[in-house]
């Protein structure tokens, strides 16, 4: 942490100053201090004896003569630095007589590729097909993945496939999941479920969900739950696939937690605070025996959990597939269910006004008391990372920045009236590069908005990629750093086209309530990246693509990501941060996905990314 702003940071972890993206400082209000610290409360005295140990070979625990008993149970009798040999991993230590604690042992390093590539950034509910029910799909992905294999692309980079709660309407943000864990339903591939039966479905009603303007995520859950029920009855429930009972028994007790909350959320709505008292912990009585008798529901939902895990990996392939992992969960969701002691209640996170929108954002998810995590033995983090790089290859932490402090809101308070909370980076950052490792996953932190000056170093420091968006960076991309995925856009960002008709900034000022004078001078900013090409102002949409990405191309960056929504010309952005009126997230590619290859814009933005990395003519 840099210097002044650590003397400023209190024993609550609140940070009583702060500079903005503008390098102006700020002073956090006494009212909103008061209430943070009362909601963060006092740690137990003996808390340093009992939170984990996160550390690297070669180091010094500290704590003299110990027995460290490994993940598989061998034990080391240590008295000084770890040996340099000594296994990475989840162990368990004790020193004397002192408690058990948990050690983790970290390369300190996440995996990194060895070559140069480029790749897709894909709205997976938006890039549907005539096989996909109205929302694009674990099939569709796959399609994707060929594709790009056949083009000679190195990745996919997804957004979040959290799982929402099971009712309608269905949350439609990706970034505000019931769980971190546990992926959605809503992307089966219903046909290749076993069990299936095409006299199952009403083609009709598939029609016309397919044929909506918008993503009607509401009406596809209704008709793919129930062919998925009916699949999961006629291929033997729970029973019926000895494969699956083996896999559901190896998942363990957070997947039969989430099923059983799926199930209890059908019953009584997708917010757990209110429903019967007696279910509103997991390990309540009343639960237990709702599971009992309710075995069937729960056997579905964990059954589903299976379903993607296998459509996943026949999806992915070989090919990195990099998966978001948002900042948090809905309040009411599984996840806030399962570790509600550990969540700071009465707050949501977000972030204060950035270039990304001046008014200040408030994303409504509630944050984890840095101590309380700690005495969780970083279980929601560690499981969250695990699960979401899990059968795909890579890992994009949205706003990294959260892994070193969080923008609490207090509950009824504007975005603008919050203040940074500290978390222990060192030990979350090391978490990471362990299941990175373990993984051979490739991590990339979203490092846009008000940054640290020490952050990037951290992050560099582990082997976690930046993420350099041509929008937002002053230098010749030729200066990027090499470890960095490098974008022209994002998806709160304007598209290409957007930009260039003019057609974003007057759907910006439609939702938002932005000043004009913010807005119109946002976009000058942003055109005049374009002008570093030599683009005519007469120049097409098209032309402008092709402008912007060979500006990309010149960056040395290890991943270049190539926006599918500037591929087909889209001026549309996928969404405006801060808003609730407009069709955010619902937004589908205007080509279906077994077409994107005969598009003519498509092939030639292809060509310009190869030819310009490969050194030839772009």
């Amino acid at each position: 942490m840099d210097s002044d702003l650590r003397s400023t940071t209190d024993a609550w972890g609140v940070q009583h100053r702060w500079i903005d993206a503008d390098d102006v400082p700020h002073r956090v209000s006494e009212d909103t201090v008061r209430r943070l610290r009362d909601v963060i409360g006092v740690p137990p005295d003996d808390l340093e004896q009992r939170a984990p140990l996160v550390t690297r070979p070669g180091r010094d625990l500290g704590l003299g003569a110990a027995v460290v008993t490994c993940e598989d149970g061998t034990r080391w009798e240590l008295d000084g630095p770890l040996p340099d040999d000594m296994p990475l991993g989840y162990h368990r230590v004790r020193a004397g007589d002192g408690p058990e604690r948990l050690l983790v042992v970290s390369p300190g390093r996440c995996w990194l590729p060895d070559e140069r590539t480029w790749g897709w950034a894909v709205q997976l509910y938006g890039a549907g097909s005539a096989a996909s029910w109205g929302i694009g799909d674990l099939g569709d992905l796959r399609t994707l993945r060929e594709w790009t294999e056949r083009e000679g692309g190195g990745f996919l980079l997804v957004n979040p496939l959290h799982a929402v709660a099971p009712t309608l309407p269905l949350e439609a943000s990706p970034y505000l999941p019931a769980t971190r864990r546990f992926r959605n339903p809503v992307y089966l591939r219903v046909a290749e479920v076993p069990g299936h039966s095409a006299a199952d479905v009403d083609a009709d009603a598939v029609r016309r969900t397919a044929q909506s303007d918008l993503v009607d995520r509401d009406a596809t859950w209704e008709l793919k739950r129930a062919a998925l029920h009916r699949a999961h009855q006629r291929s033997g429930g729970a029973d019926g696939d000895p494969a699956f009972s083996t896999w559901r028994a190896e998942r363990g007790p957070a997947l039969e937690e989430f099923a059983t909350w799926s199930a209890l959320a059908e019953e009584h709505g997708p917010d757990w605070h209110t429903w019967p008292v007696g279910l509103r912990r997991p390990d309540g009585e009343d639960v237990a025996d709702f599971r009992r008798t309710h075995e069937e529901q729960v056997g579905f939902h964990a059954w589903l959990q299976w379903q993607l895990d296998v459509q996943l990996r026949a999806a992915t392939g070989d090919l990195t597939v990099i998966q978001d992992l948002p900042i948090g969960v809905s309040g009411g969701g599984a996840d806030a269910w399962a570790w509600q002691e550990g969540l700071a209640q009465g707050i949501t996170v977000g972030a204060p006004p950035d270039a990304l929108n001046t008014l200040g954002q408030d994303w409504g998810s509630p944050p984890m008391v840095p101590w309380r995590l700690r005495l969780a033995d970083y279980a929601p983090f560690i499981q969250s990372v695990r699960s979401t790089i899990s059968g795909a290859g890579g890992l994009r932490i949205d706003h990294v920045m959260g892994l070193f402090r969080l923008w609490w809101i207090p509950e009824g308070a504007g975005a603008t009236e919050g203040a940074y909370v500290r978390y222990p980076s060192d030990d979350l950052l090391d978490i990471v590069a362990l299941e990175s490792h373990r993984a051979r996953a490739v991590v990339v932190g979203e490092d846009l908005g008000t940054v640290e000056p020490h952050v990037p170093e951290a992050l560099s420091s582990r082997g976690v990629l930046s993420y350099k968006v041509l929008w937002f960076e002053e230098d010749d991309p030729e200066k990027w750093p090499v470890e960095a995925l490098a974008t022209v856009t994002t998806h709160d960002l304007p598209t290409v086209a957007g930009l260039w008709t003019g057609s974003d900034a007057e759907d910006q000022m439609a939702a938002t309530g932005m000043p004009e004078e913010d807005v119109r001078s946002g976009r000058e900013d942003l055109l005049e990246r374009l002008s570093r090409s030599g683009l005519s102002s007469q120049a097409t949409p098209a032309e402008a693509v092709d402008a912007a990405y060979r500006e990309l191309s010149r960056a040395p960056s290890l991943l270049l990501s190539l926006s599918l929504e500037d591929a087909v010309l889209e001026e549309r952005r996928p969404n405006v941060p801060g808003t609730v009126e407009r069709a955010n997230w619902r937004l589908r590619l205007p080509v279906a996905v077994d077409e994107l290859g005969d598009v003519p814009s498509v092939q030639r933005l292809v060509r310009v990314v190869t030819e310009a990395m490969s050194g030839g003519p772009a």
